[in-house]
């Protein structure tokens, strides 16, 4: 797997998934429950390190925060 950073953020979905977390009412700690719930290894921390831009967000995690958030994968990569 060849992964492409331009230096500044690591991934694309980061504000997207701060601003509809804020949205619905939740803290971090929170959607790393409901995403740990549905199967996924995830704690606050990185929660906190996906919408600081500092992780790596690999294609089925973008799918589970599309789900959970109810919005398509479109939504959340767009900036």
């Amino acid at each position: 797997m060849k992964i492409y950073w331009t230096g500044s953020s690591k991934n694309l979905v980061g504000p997207k998934v701060r601003t509809l977390r804020i949205q619905n009412g939740m803290t971090q700690k929170a959607l790393a429950a409901r995403l740990q719930l549905a199967g996924y290894d995830m704690t606050d921390l990185t929660i906190l390190r996906i919408e600081n831009g500092t992780r790596f967000v690999p294609d089925y995690e973008v799918k589970a925060l599309a789900e959970l958030f109810g919005v398509s994968y479109a939504d959340l990569l767009d900036e």
